[in-house]
């Protein structure tokens, strides 16, 4: 069969090529019109109850993950010169297409009681530009005699000030947000070089929005890496610049298709789908070594022949002998690799099934790119010469070879020992393994997007919205029962009184500002109203309008924040914290103590009490991913075992194959937790990718070992040693370009695709020691006899 398709390629190589390159025009076109990724990526799907709490949240309240945060730390915050920039900044800052609001200390109002009206007014603390130092002065008293703001704004024990930018949702997941955030950035460092004060920047749509921007600069720069280190790989091998060529049009067509099934399928550029087209490159090119080297053989074998047959027809007959062994292998070896990503697929994660579906599918049809265009191409191209095929007859791997071949033969017990203490070793290690993710936790810890988080975990104790919905299943339920208003209090300062969690906002925050103006503006009376205090404040307070009312004046500030928080029943409360990163492995504890002191003082015959936030989704997300792809990791192994079990029909061959291939898997995981490097998405990722890859050395292996034991008389050990020899150099160097393909995402500035580079890298390198060793001697020793 294979046979036949050679020659049929060859009989049709213009139409074909005339297909393959109006194919490729098609998939450059669609391939232009992918875009970048901008909104929220949804890690867990649609019909999870985090999911599904979430949404039900922002329909009646909105966005919670759409404030940029800036801050800055002085100590002469309020002097003349810095303020008046600073306020200027908030001024200049509003009027940016996308900033719905601001929420800073310019803008801050204080409720002055009103008798003749019997009203509580909102009024602006600071007037407008330009401030004296004496106007500064007096405004700046009384803002710091407002504990409101204390702690939300301003901390006066590390006078580090804080400015929250509201962004409209529409401006900010759409690739508009790109400019509205440098036109912020722009802003910020005019004022950082007026001042000399270096302002932090977090928040959800800040972080989004510098990673999306280094993951689209990322891939271009590993795809161009990845191409130049293939092509040295590839001139350094073959001392050819037409295999080089050629095998670079073969990965580069498998990129223009991948990137234009995205377009296709509708997904966009995130942090998975930016990794595939350097991938296609580092998995493409062993394809193209593969199909070269048993060309290069077959070359060899036919020009032995002599010259009564023409070099064309030996030519024809190397290429056909070359897609008659290889191809079989080859699209095995592609159909592994290809389910080792597209089991991702299987699990519910769409982050994931976008990246396990393009993947899968290239891999795929990368096999049929190189089935077509590398014996067209070489059919047009001269024969070879002496310097092209003289790697294989390489002294230096030839003597390698032969010490492999004689631990093989001769030491198989040792191995055995060795890969068992190794096991061993491993396993304990995998004890160690601890499930850890963190919002920002693929970037450096040096990284400026790091070190400002901290710095408003540090003074603000975190900026990762939490939001908690008290639920008192009665309309009017939490205006007209003060017994439900100070139970909310109470459960408001458990969560102050936490070191991960700043201090709520919820509507008592506001009646404790509307009590403090009704005495005067004394700050001794920044309290929850009590009983004997409802009378008198009633007729100031309109608790069916939620809250004071609000002058046009200050209506941005104080009056959206109350107005914020119950729903139009009044029978729904809500409080929102910031918290800070506290990771995967903390926020399930955290939750569930937030949850028990909730049920003590809300019982649940009486309300409901729900946490929620984009903080939860994302961190529960994380864990989500990690539960699909260790399910991914079981499916990968099952379906490459059956895809084993039918290209061999030897359940002996099967275990032969699956041992050496599992091994590299448990030693990597081992050294994981060894190592202290955590389960996360991206670590988990690399078994699956692991497993899928390295089982191509294996198919190569036992394929060729299949094909050669017939010339042998079914004699094992003769077998497998011509086995090593003629494998063992193609295996070697795709095993090099594998390896030194991953290394190169070492260099991202992602912890993340870091972990993917080196760690797979390593099982990469144990892959192909086992399977140059441990296989060979599994193959001995399980036969039984000289003779199968």
């Amino acid at each position: 069969m294979w046979e036949q398709l050679g020659k049929f390629i060859l009989k049709n190589r213009f139409v074909l090529l005339v297909v393959m390159i109006v194919v490729t025009a098609l998939f450059a076109v669609w391939g232009s019109k992918v875009e970048q990724g901008y909104e929220y990526t949804k890690a867990i799907p649609i019909d999870h109850p985090v999911n599904i709490a979430l949404q039900e949240f922002k329909k009646k309240y909105g966005e919670d993950g759409n404030v940029i945060v800036l801050g800055v730390q002085t100590d002469a915050f309020f002097s003349e010169k810095f303020f008046n920039q600073y306020v200027a900044l908030h001024d200049d800052l509003r009027k940016i297409t996308g900033v719905i609001d601001i929420i800073g200390i310019p803008g801050a109002v204080n409720i002055i009681k009103d008798a003749t009206s019997s009203q509580l007014q909102a009024k602006r603390i600071f007037p407008s530009l330009p401030l004296s130092q004496q106007q500064i002065d007096n405004s700046a008293a009384i803002f710091q005699n407002l504990p409101f703001y204390k702690g939300l704004i301003y901390n006066p024990e590390t006078q580090a000030y804080l400015m929250g930018l509201n962004m409209d949702p529409t401006v900010i997941n759409s690739k508009k947000r790109d400019d509205v955030v440098a036109a912020i950035t722009h802003r910020i460092q005019q004022f950082e070089q007026n001042t000399g004060v270096e302002v932090k920047l977090s928040g959800l749509p800040y972080i989004r929005t510098v990673l999306a921007a280094r993951i689209a600069n990322e891939m271009r720069y590993f795809l161009i890496a990845s191409l130049v280190l293939s092509a040295v790989i590839l001139i350094l091998f073959f001392r050819s610049v037409s295999a080089m060529l050629l095998s670079l049009g073969v990965v580069i067509i498998g990129v223009v298709f991948s990137v234009g099934t995205m377009h296709l399928l509708g997904y966009k550029i995130t942090l998975l789908t930016a990794l595939i087209p350097p991938l296609i490159v580092v998995i493409g090119i062993p394809n193209c070594i593969y199909f070269l080297n048993k060309y290069h053989t077959s070359w060899q074998k036919q020009a032995e022949l002599g010259n009564d047959i023409p070099v064309q027809q030996k030519k024809k007959n190397a290429i056909v002998d070359m897609v008659s062994r290889m191809g079989i292998v080859t699209l095995f070896c592609n159909v592994a690799a290809a389910i080792g990503f597209a089991v991702f697929a299987l699990t519910k994660s769409a982050i994931l099934k976008e990246f396990g579906i393009v993947a899968g599918l290239n891999i795929t049809l990368l096999f049929f790119i190189s089935l077509i265009l590398i014996p067209i191409v070489l059919y047009f191209l001269p024969p070879p010469k002496n310097r092209h095929v003289r790697y294989l007859d390489n002294p230096r791997l030839n003597r390698w070879l032969d010490r492999l071949e004689r631990w093989s033969l001769s030491h198989r017990k040792l191995i055995y020992t060795l890969t068992a203490v190794l096991a061993i070793i491993a396993v304990a290690g995998t004890f160690r393994l601890q499930s850890n993710a963190y919002m920002v936790d693929d970037v450096p810890k040096t990284d400026r997007i790091y070190t400002d988080l901290k710095f408003f975990e540090k003074n603000f104790k975190g900026v990762m919205p939490l939001e908690i919905l008290i639920d008192t299943k009665k309309k009017y339920g939490v205006t007209r029962n003060f017994s439900n208003l100070t139970k909310i209090d109470s459960f408001a300062q458990y969560l102050a009184a936490r070191p991960e969690m700043a201090r709520p906002l919820s509507l008592v925050e506001g009646l404790k500002f509307a009590r403090q103006a009704f005495y005067e503006g004394d700050s001794n009376n920044y309290a929850m109203p009590s009983e004997l205090d409802l009378p008198g404040l009633s007729q100031y307070v309109n608790m069916r309008n939620n809250s004071a009312e609000i002058s046009s004046e200050g209506e941005n500030t104080f009056g959206k924040l109350i107005n914020r928080f119950m729903d139009s029943a009044r029978q729904e409360a809500r409080l929102s914290v910031n918290m800070a990163d506290i990771g995967t492995n903390k926020l399930p504890e955290l939750l569930t103590d937030i949850q028990k002191r909730a049920d003590e003082l809300f019982p649940a015959d009486q309300y409901n009490v729900s946490l929620t936030g984009s903080s939860i989704a994302f961190l529960e997300g994380g864990r989500f991913i990690i539960n699909g792809l260790k399910e991914s990791i079981f499916w990968a192994f099952l379906l490459i075992a059956l895809c084993m079990l039918y290209l061999f029909k030897s359940l002996r061959i099967l275990l032969c194959s699956l041992i050496p291939n599992v091994i590299p898997l448990i030693i990597t995981a081992g050294i994981m937790g060894w190592v202290g490097v955590p389960l996360k998405p991206s670590t988990v990722l690399i078994f699956s990718v692991a497993l899928g890859i390295a089982i191509d050395i294996t198919i190569r292996f036992l394929v060729n070992y299949k094909q050669e034991l017939t010339y042998h008389h079914h004699d094992v050990k003769s077998t497998v040693i011509q086995t090593i020899h003629s494998t063992g150099i193609s295996i070697i160097y795709t095993s090099m370009v594998l390896i030194a393909g991953f290394v190169i995402f070492c260099f991202s500035g992602f912890g993340g695709t870091k972990a993917l580079g080196w760690l797979t890298s390593l099982t990469l390198v144990t892959a192909t020691i086992t399977n140059l060793i441990l296989l060979p001697a599994l193959l001995i020793s399980l036969s039984g006899r000289k003779k199968q």
